[in-house]
């Protein structure tokens, strides 16, 4: 996998103060993306086991609420596997900490991936960004045919569950 960039300081990609993982590559171009520099796969920086070390450390500082991971696409094929393994490790060693996702995919078809990525996600904003839909009014999504689901606690209800404030 590679990134665009982590932002060790961001206040836009869910509540608190939260560290950002930028993933590189998206084929799915939605019309007015904010990162269409995000999209080339072979663009950014190569992601490995130091930037992830690095996350982990940043995410631990007491101020930091948790991890946000978009992009770019995280949900691609080509991204997973080491979305994947970033989203167990933060899970495992940092344990108060939540993890948000944001992706063009529903949670509808992330449900259906072969990777188990729901099972460590707490919020998965989803839905691919619409720019007729979009209204700068809405927290933490750019349309509002985007969706905020609170993972857990649509897993235990069996349907989607909105998170809320």
């Amino acid at each position: 996998m590679r990134f665009a960039q982590i932002r060790d300081i961001d206040i836009a990609n869910g509540p608190g103060i939260r560290v950002s993982l930028y993933v590189q590559g998206c084929h799915r171009h939605c019309p007015g993306c904010f990162n269409e520099e995000t999209w080339d796969f072979s663009g950014g920086k190569t992601y490995g086991q130091e930037e992830e070390d690095d996350l982990v450390r940043l995410i631990n500082r007491p101020h930091i609420a948790g991890l946000t991971v978009l992009g770019g696409e995280p949900m691609e094929k080509e991204n997973r596997p080491d979305v994947l393994k970033l989203l167990k490790r933060v899970k495992q060693d940092c344990p108060n900490k939540n993890i948000w996702v944001y992706t063009s995919f529903l949670y509808e078809e992330v449900e259906n991936f072969e990777e188990p990525i729901l099972d460590y996600v707490d919020v998965l904003v989803d839905g691919m960004f619409i720019e007729k839909l979009k209204d700068p009014r809405l927290h933490f999504r750019g349309s509002s045919n985007q969706r905020l689901i609170d993972v857990p606690k649509t897993k235990e209800a069996g349907k989607i569950v909105l998170w809320e404030k």
